[in-house]
């Protein structure tokens, strides 16, 4: 069971490096699971979904990328400023050909450069409409969007389109649009889910943010702990090792039973490496235990997902959602 049975709307956002596209990539295969129609959204640019999934640039509309378990699908957008801006013109005021002229003269960068805010309602109002959007029967057209979003330290700002166009719209169509975003932004069907590494600026961003956003009143999901870290030793050996008890003579055996020699013997040698080694890891383990119960301490879910030492690849994505799905996010 998901945690999140009322949410149609997940945004994703995390601090630069933290992983958020792969994240969001995950976690839109696992809500397309059993038949499922989701809509995975970028906004920051960077085609970063596209070398994920390993396909061409998206282009400004909704293609369908992958395929998930029970014949779910998954559709990517990658969302433009300036092209979102000229469809606006033309649905709201129908301006056509004068829109993609007044695009090749500068006019649509330079207004989405001297207004950030208005640039903002125009990436989010894409992924409104798309939420909003119903098929003949009524019925919604996407079952989830998951939106890849700005990095923790704008998210806020990002999605407050309301506060962002105050000094800029009044009244009119872009008021107005802002308006209608807001609504969803802060209704139970959205949710604004965190990603994090176990590393002091990352969690102190993640911390940042869930107060910002809170004071926004726009709707705190949970928080994916991404790369978390496993440790082949068993909790005696860690104790051992952070206590600087284990004696080097006690590697020997496994070094032998694995054919290799302990040469040179003592703390030079491959045993005393090891120990070594063994030692910083035990050290980063307690760094690690210690901002993951600050995390927990946020109280919000905690999700965890494994650190691969192969790389990110569409398996890899795969593996990830089912990681997501079987601790209740997806």
């Amino acid at each position: 069971m998901s945690d999140w049975p009322r949410v149609r709307l997940h945004v994703v956002t995390g601090k630069g490096g933290t992983g958020k596209t792969t994240v969001a990539a995950a976690l839109a295969l696992g809500l397309a699971r059993e038949g499922r129609r989701v809509l995975l959204c970028e906004a920051e640019g960077r085609q970063g979904i596209a070398h994920l999934f390993d396909v061409e640039p998206l282009p400004y509309e909704e293609r369908l990328i992958a395929v998930a378990p029970g014949e779910g699908e998954v559709l990517a957008l990658a969302i433009d400023a300036e092209a979102a801006l000229l469809e606006y013109l033309d649905m709201y005021y129908r301006l056509g050909r004068a829109g993609r002229a007044l695009d090749r003269f500068g006019v649509i960068d330079f207004a989405t450069t001297i207004a950030p805010g208005v640039r903002d309602v125009l990436l989010t109002g894409k992924v409104f409409e798309a939420f909003r959007r119903r098929d003949r029967d009524g019925r919604p057209v996407y079952d989830h969007i998951v939106l890849d979003a700005a990095p923790t330290g704008r998210i806020t700002r990002f999605l407050n389109v309301n506060h962002e166009v105050a000094g800029l719209a009044k009244v009119g169509p872009i008021r107005k649009q802002a308006d209608g975003i807001m609504q969803v932004l802060q209704s139970r069907g959205t949710a604004v889910h965190l990603v994090t590494l176990l590393e002091d600026m990352p969690v102190q961003e993640t911390a940042d943010a869930i107060g910002e956003l809170t004071a926004a009143d726009l709707p705190i999901g949970g928080i994916v702990v991404n790369q978390a870290r496993s440790s082949p030793l068993t909790a005696a050996t860690r104790k051992s090792v952070a206590e600087g008890t284990l004696d080097l003579a006690e590697l020997i055996p496994g070094l032998s039973a694995a054919g290799l020699d302990d040469l040179p013997v003592g703390p030079e040698g491959l045993a005393g490496g090891l120990l070594a080694g063994a030692g910083e890891h035990v050290e980063r383990l307690e760094l690690e235990d210690g901002l993951l119960a600050d995390v927990e301490g946020l109280d919000r879910p905690v999700y965890r997902l494994p650190q691969l030492g192969d790389g990110i690849d569409l398996a890899a994505l795969y593996e990830l959602a089912d990681a997501l799905c079987e601790q209740g996010m997806a």
